[in-house]
């Protein structure tokens, strides 16, 4: 067999890129709704047709069928209300207004969210044609075939499902931040002093307000699951992929206060004096890679359970949670002593040990298989998702649902 030409091989992975994909499906249902339009509608150049299939095909199938559905009752709303004022008023420059302004508040009031603009311009474009009895359901003919050929296209061609792209974010979460722990342990074992926590606090800041992208990715990820026949068990699957990015969200928080409170201890700017010293500083570098190691192996759980083996990456979070809880007791301790010395502070070295031990707790493996458990027993699903909610709980437990 010849071997796969390079530029095709690096070709390959971009044919499952969201927008790759959008470009396609949207080129093939506009050609296909032009195509049918023609021989259903008596108009002989049906573009409504097309520019329908443009705006109802996206990326993921239940994105279409309800951005169909709205365009659909958006232009329908458009059409009856310009066939009326036509009847009643012509067209001149204040009819124009009227019709504008009643069908943004028409389209406003039925929630046809981002449609509401295409009702108005639905209005506009039959209350100027001489005929618009024939020529606003001509459109609206249009419209619903436009529509259709969209839903259909994207019903028999199974859209791509984004669960591995999502899983790949949330990893590239997880590393993010390890990274950042470790930049610190690192920084305080080598004499950190003000600039340094500084500089924590201000990348701490861009991690959490960089959570909105990979939410988005998330988003998309969920909405490929739904009505997808690709996916067997798409509300699993998104529940998973959620929960794990929502456990990474409240530890991007919990890593920002501890920032913050780190830099607060630091002595003023103007002193070079180091935030810890000596056995302090080390214990908090062993403490925080052992965070570190478990945010990385919990960003890797979380994609191994939306596809295979999560045994492996949740041995190893388990492992690195019972080094990190020892580390935590052995730096309470010192810390104790410290204060005893030197009472200043006292409460912002408490701060700090709420916070490891919050990041502790929202990473420990019981604590999501509980949360696991919670939302599939709350998701309005038959026995095939029960099931789903004991076998995960039991392969996060090590008991009786681990796959062999």
């Amino acid at each position: 067999m010849r071997p796969v030409p390079h530029y095709l091989a690096e070709l390959a992975p971009r044919w499952s890129d969201p927008v790759v994909v959008q470009f396609v499906r949207s080129t093939v249902a506009a050609v296909a709704s032009y195509v049918v339009a023609l021989q259903l509608v008596p108009n002989p150049r049906p573009l409504t047709a097309p520019l329908t299939a443009l705006l109802v095909v996206q990326v993921t199938l239940y994105t279409t069928l309800t951005t169909g559905v709205r365009r659909v009752i958006a232009v329908v709303v458009g059409v009856l209300i310009a066939i009326g004022f036509s009847e009643l008023l012509g067209l001149s420059w204040w009819s124009l207004g009227v019709v504008i302004l009643t069908s943004l508040l028409v389209g406003h009031a039925i929630r046809v969210d981002e449609f509401v603009a295409e009702v108005a311009i639905s209005g506009m474009l039959i209350l100027g044609v001489s005929t618009p009895g024939s020529q606003g359901f001509d459109r609206v003919a249009e419209t619903i075939v436009g529509a259709v050929v969209g839903v259909v296209l994207n019903a028999v061609v199974a859209p791509p499902v984004f669960v591995r792209p999502a899983g790949a974010a949330i990893e590239q979460l997880a590393d993010w931040m390890s990274g950042l722990l470790r930049h610190v342990g690192r920084d305080l074992r080598e004499g950190a002093v003000f600039d340094h926590a500084a500089s924590w606090l201000e990348e701490a800041r861009k991690l959490d307000n960089g959570i909105s992208r990979f939410d988005e990715t998330l988003r998309r990820a969920e909405e490929s699951t739904r009505l997808n026949p690709r996916v067997r068990e798409g509300a699993m699957a998104r529940l998973i992929l959620r929960s794990g990015l929502d456990t990474l969200e409240v530890c991007a928080v919990l890593v920002r206060v501890a920032c913050r409170a780190l830099r607060d201890l630091a002595p003023d700017a103007a002193h070079e004096e180091t935030l810890y010293a000596g056995e302090v500083a080390e214990t908090l570098d062993r403490l925080l890679t052992d965070i570190a190691d478990a945010v990385d192996h919990f960003g890797r759980l979380i994609t191994a359970q939306v596809t295979a083996g999560a045994e492996r990456a949740e041995e190893e979070l388990a492992q690195a949670l019972l080094r990190g809880r020892a580390e935590r007791g052995r730096l309470a301790a010192l810390l104790r002593a410290q204060s005893e010395r030197e009472f200043e502070g006292w409460e912002l070295h408490g701060a700090v040990l709420a916070h490891f031990d919050r990041l502790l707790d929202e990473l420990d493996v019981e604590r999501r298989s509980e949360k696991l458990a919670a939302r599939f027993a709350a998701e309005p699903a038959p026995g095939r998702l029960r099931r789903g909610a004991r076998y995960a709980s039991g392969r996060l437990r090590g008991g009786p649902g681990r796959r062999p």
